[in-house]
């Protein structure tokens, strides 16, 4: 059974937003069991979580002989070992994990930029200036998604791997309302979430939150 580090006590509050959010929904996806190491903030630091994690981030992934880090190389290894997360024909399959990428590399870094701005640089001078270029180019890239989106209910033929990567990303910005701008996009997600393998990994994020918030 392979084993994944989570926040000891997630910065997210228990809103499903770190990144071993993204590893959870997979392997529920799939049916995959899995056990759960939670890691301190102080731990991720340590030579041993180091070894798995060269950046000393979570979250990372364990099986057997087999040590991966990085949300999007761990999914994407779930993905190809079962079924579930990848079409079977192989254009569609490429196309699938292309959708990966876009979602790491086009939207996650203007969203992630913005939300760290919100979050850490309030009290600084240029705070109300820089923050309206941050959300423009958000919006650039929620645009351009929408218009891929297209009205359909996934980005490419059936849910997939694309598909669970793009929708965690998003929920980055719930706290913006940003997302309330593009009601197809919103929708897209509303859907992702109302899969049963996100609620099952969601709820399960939610309970380590719990008993971390009341000492249990």
């Amino acid at each position: 059974m392979p084993t994944i580090t989570a926040f000891e006590n997630s910065p997210d509050r228990g809103k499903g937003q770190a990144r071993d959010m993204r590893v959870r929904w997979a392997l529920e996806e799939v049916g995959r069991p899995y056990g759960v190491r939670l890691v301190s903030f102080a731990a991720m630091k340590d030579p041993a979580h180091l070894a798995l994690h060269p950046f000393g981030q979570i979250p990372t992934y364990e099986d057997g002989d087999l040590a991966l880090f990085e949300s999007g190389a761990i999914v994407l290894h779930i993905a190809e070992r079962h079924d579930g997360l990848l079409p079977k024909d192989a254009n569609a399959r490429s196309r699938a994990i292309a959708w990966m990428f876009a979602a790491l590399n086009t939207l996650e870094p203007p969203i992630v930029e913005f939300g760290m701005a919100m979050l850490f640089e309030r009290d600084k001078s240029w705070y109300e200036e820089r923050l309206p270029i941050l959300k423009d180019r958000v919006r650039i890239r929620l645009g351009e998604l929408s218009r891929c989106l297209g009205g359909t209910e996934w980005l490419d033929g059936a849910f997939s791997a694309g598909d669970l990567m793009m929708v965690t990303v998003l929920r980055r910005l719930n706290a913006s309302r940003l997302l309330e701008e593009y009601p197809d996009l919103s929708a897209y997600v509303a859907r992702g979430e109302a899969r049963p393998a996100f609620r099952r990994a969601f709820d399960a994020q939610l309970a380590v939150f719990t008993a971390a918030s009341t000492g249990r």
